[in-house]
């Protein structure tokens, strides 16, 4: 029996926590038996902070999981590695790519905002996967996830420089962190750049679990056109989900609409909420 609490340290929005801050991004801490962990790093202006105001020690930690390049994501990472030293930094071998979004002005870059030699100096130990992968015992990195719905076409506005100019971002690198548990399977998303669909579909075939006892984090429901979401969500109500937290890039209405279907098994999970499986 695998023991998870996970706080949320990093997220657009924060209520009732004296001294905490919001910002346009995510970060977890985990605690599990086999020692805690923080899966993405948020922008950079909160996690230090609301750390210490959530009494969670980052020095404590074994290692960091990023599910993806954004900034949102990892922006914080340099000041956790500031604090810890030598840790292992588990993330895609796309982690370093140069990223941008396309503006009405300008294209914005919002890859990682470090270079790879001022992290590994700092002590990042970078650990990269493509596929599934155990980071420790009970907890798996999806790997890349196969596009298989014919309506989760991800982000236009995503797109990577090419000699041959901005081409759209397939984002393989978007990765989602899971635990087996007796009751079923605990999934942290980052964004579900890959498709929230998909991710579920890949994280069940690979578990061989169809149980989901806890979902939370960013289900990029918030950026994609009506059609797109609507079916989205219909397809989500074909899952087990015992109970979903959504947050980040989920956007507010179509939050709210979770928030209808799911009824009591929905919960907002934002700056201080604290999840665990027991």
């Amino acid at each position: 029996e695998m023991n998870i609490e996970v706080t949320v340290l990093c997220e657009n929005s924060v209520f009732n926590r004296v001294g905490a801050i919001a910002e346009h991004g995510w970060s977890v801490f985990i605690q599990t038996d086999y020692g805690n962990y923080l899966f993405d790093t948020g922008q950079g202006l909160a996690l230090i902070n609301n750390a210490r105001v959530l009494r969670k020690d980052l020095t404590s930690i074994k290692g960091i999981v990023l599910s993806h390049h954004h900034f949102d994501h990892t922006g914080g990472l340099l000041d956790v590695l500031a604090l810890t030293s030598f840790r292992p930094v588990y993330a895609h071998p796309d982690l370093f790519k140069e990223s941008f979004s396309l503006g009405k002005k300008y294209p914005r870059y919002i890859g990682i905002p470090f270079p790879r030699v001022a992290l590994e100096t700092k002590g990042a130990e970078f650990i990269f996967n493509r596929d599934f992968q155990e980071v420790f015992p009970g907890a798996y990195l999806t790997g890349e996830v196969p596009r298989i719905t014919d309506f989760e076409v991800g982000d236009k506005n995503q797109v990577i420089k090419t000699p041959e100019g901005f081409v759209k971002d397939p984002l393989l690198d978007d990765q989602s962190l899971v635990f087996e548990t007796p009751k079923g399977l605990f999934i942290i998303l980052g964004c579900a750049h890959a498709g929230i669909i998909n991710t579920l579909s890949h994280i069940i075939k690979k578990t061989g679990q169809t149980k989901i006892n806890t979902l939370i984090g960013g289900t990029h429901l918030g950026s994609l056109s009506e059609k797109q979401r609507e079916k989205s969500i219909q397809a989500l109500q074909e899952f087990d989900i015992e109970r979903i937290g959504v947050s980040h890039c989920t956007g507010m209405k179509p939050s709210m609409e979770l928030a209808s279907i799911y009824k009591e098994r929905f919960f907002f999970c934002n700056v201080g909420t604290i999840i665990g499986n027991n």
